[in-house]
């Protein structure tokens, strides 16, 4: 497992006391004791001479710690069929890696289960959740886990700070139904969320979710690097771009264009099946305005509130930066419906997308690629604006007024 670089500041880790005493009255609880440097992971120190040196180069990319870092979107636990409350277990495992970002451009990478988004943890409301989290003996930083869905000092930051080689347990109850972030939260949250520590907790409501085909699960967050889009090397994380909320890449699952055919491929599915999207929203800054290419939401919960009435064929839903998404698609034809953040340089310049594949026959009564129109037998949907714009007119349209 490859450590996480050297030039980031990384928490005593002589002890979880030392930790406790050194995070000191900001406590992990609370995001105001969640401070960022100044300056870049690899920038310069607060006696920077006026006229600044030339930007060195990027070190080589690093040697890969996983070959992949993108979560498979189909690899999430399966619908709850039970009618009662049981004690679920769920098992996280903080792990520094280094990974592409694209080819030829590697990132230390901050994960739960060394996958971005965490894995899936799925629960019925009413369920106890026994938590064990453990922090890899080759980290080089404190983490712990923030779930948004239990009420608890810090949603279990506290509790559950881990250094390296450490273990720490959590119990709680799922209350109340929903799709909700959890993420780590140790001082520098921003940064840590930013390098891949979040995922998604769904709690089932008791009766249950809708039967679908089929289930698929994204999430998105920005990286903020010292290279540029695209520059071959290996990119230290930037506190400057983090805070100017500049990114230098927004990723689904993790990586530029993870899960499309040139990245690690496409979930494919059926014409007339249906797909329930689970997605979470990492951020630390910027929301994903979520926008299905060549479809629309036929049920949309923006912000994951499984207990309240869905919003209905919905175009494009806004996800908040911590806060998850719920919504269920149909396909009527085949080809490729694109999963993109609707701030679409995001998308053309950053890497936020996706795609899931469709197959099956044509559907000409709803969509004709290519038909041959009866022009005597069309009704015509545009309005006539009432305006001559053909070029006799031309003199004519000079001379109007607002009060002709």
């Amino acid at each position: 497992m490859t450590t996480a670089a050297t030039t980031t500041r990384p928490v005593s880790l002589a002890s979880r006391r030392q930790v406790l005493q050194g995070i000191g009255a900001a406590g992990l609880a609370s995001v105001a004791g969640c401070l960022a440097p100044s300056t870049t992971a690899s920038g310069p120190g607060p006696a920077a001479s006026v006229e600044a040196d030339p930007v060195p180069a990027l070190d080589p990319a690093g040697a890969l710690g996983a070959d992949r870092i993108a979560a498979d979107p189909t690899a999430i636990p399966a619908p709850i069929d039970r009618d009662h409350a049981e004690t679920v277990s769920v098992e996280l495992v903080t792990e520094e890696v280094v990974a592409e970002i694209e080819p030829g451009v590697t990132f230390t990478y901050m994960t739960f289960n060394g996958q971005i988004p965490g894995p899936l943890v799925r629960v019925r409301e009413g369920d106890t959740v026994e938590l064990t989290i453990h922090n890899h003996e080759d980290s080089t930083m404190a983490h712990n886990v923030d779930f948004h869905a239990t009420r608890g000092p810090g949603g279990g930051g506290e509790a559950t700070l881990v250094v390296p080689g450490e273990t720490a347990r959590l119990r709680f109850e799922a209350t109340y139904p929903g799709a909700f972030i959890y993420h780590c939260a140790v001082p520098n949250v921003d940064y840590h969320i930013a390098a891949g520590m979040y995922g998604v907790i769904l709690v089932e409501p008791e009766e249950g979710l809708p039967e679908v085909d089929h289930e698929l699960y994204f999430g998105q967050h920005e990286l903020y690097t010292v290279g540029d889009t695209g520059e071959e090397g290996h990119h230290d994380f930037s506190f400057d771009r983090m805070a100017d909320e500049d990114p230098t890449y927004v990723a689904l699952n993790g990586s530029k264009a993870a899960i499309t055919p040139d990245g690690h491929g496409s979930p494919t599915v059926a014409v007339g099946d249906t797909v329930r999207v689970i997605f979470g929203c990492g951020g630390p800054n910027l929301p994903s305005y979520l926008h299905p290419i060549g479809s629309v939401w036929d049920e949309a919960w923006a912000t994951g509130s499984l207990a309240s009435d869905p919003e209905l064929f919905v175009e494009t839903s806004t996800v908040a930066p911590g806060s998850a998404f719920v919504g269920t698609m149909s396909f009527p034809v085949p080809g490729d419906v694109k999963l993109v953040d609707h701030a679409l340089s995001r998308v053309a310049r950053k890497g936020a997308l996706a795609v899931i594949h469709v197959e099956g026959d044509e559907n000409p009564e709803i969509f004709d690629p290519d038909p041959e129109f009866d022009d005597d037998a069309s009704e015509s949907g545009i309005v006539d604006s009432g305006f001559d714009t053909g070029p006799e007119s031309a003199a004519g349209n000079e001379s109007a007024t607002l009060e002709d």
